[in-house]
């Protein structure tokens, strides 16, 4: 979401993505009372325990530990892609270290991504029909933020980025759902199928997109290369871009 160009102006001069946005912070005392309802336990109460436990730090402050850390973050991103936890909130989980980090603060940067679930993407045809008509067909007001409340898009940030599986692509989805299956396609039949149907798709409506990055066609030197390697094992991706 942000770089710097390289020469002279190296670190003076730096450029945001247009759909990349800065947190403008939430308050913490909302997250916090969930933590001590959701089986958090206070320093003082296992100051002497021998089970293994996960720090849960709120804005870079130690406000205990807790057993099931994996059910706790579930549970986190569950709410937020309800729209009960703000969505600017950023979980991020530390396993060498075992520590949960959550962060409600302004100032970091995030960006948009699809969420997938079970290798395909939440994202359909209607939410789009529904932006472009700037209602949904019951004739209820459908914007960008609607997107984000109903857990279509999810919005992370750099720190949180590290902690999740991105594709670049829906082919990659695609690929990943076939070599589950058993079937060891090559990239480039799984890209010339999707290419195929998004010829039949471009014929039928014209302004529909399924990407939030540039279209594929528009080729860009500088742009990501995907590894070709057609033995590896199929990725669990949670985002797409």
């Amino acid at each position: 979401p942000a770089e710097t160009p390289e020469g002279q102006a190296c670190g003076l001069v730096k450029n945001l993505a247009l759909m990349a946005t800065i947190s403008v912070g939430s308050m913490s005392g909302p997250i916090i009372e969930f933590l001590e309802e959701w089986g958090l336990e206070s320093l003082e109460e296992n100051a002497h325990s021998s089970t293994l436990t996960t720090k849960v730090f709120v804005n870079g402050v130690w406000m205990g530990v807790h057993r099931d850390p994996t059910n706790l973050i579930e549970t986190l991103k569950k709410l937020r892609r309800k729209d009960d936890v703000h969505p600017e909130v950023s979980i991020v989980r530390d396993i060498r270290e075992r520590e949960l980090r959550l962060y409600t603060d302004p100032g970091r940067v995030c960006r948009p991504l699809f969420i997938v679930e079970d290798q395909h993407l939440v994202l359909q045809k209607r939410h789009v029909r529904w932006l472009n008509q700037g209602s949904t067909d019951d004739g209820e007001e459908y914007k960008w933020q609607h997107l984000t409340k109903s857990g279509v898009i999810e919005l992370l940030d750099a720190e949180e980025e590290e902690t999740v599986m991105i594709c670049m692509t829906p082919e990659d989805l695609e690929y990943s759902r076939l070599v589950a299956q058993g079937i060891m396609p090559s990239r480039e039949k799984v890209r010339e199928e999707k290419e195929r149907e998004r010829e039949i798709e471009k014929k039928k409506e014209k302004s529909k997109r399924r990407e939030i990055s540039p279209d594929p066609e528009d080729k860009d030197p500088s742009m990501r290369k995907k590894p070709m390697n057609e033995a590896s094992q199929p990725h669990l991706w949670t985002h797409c871009e």
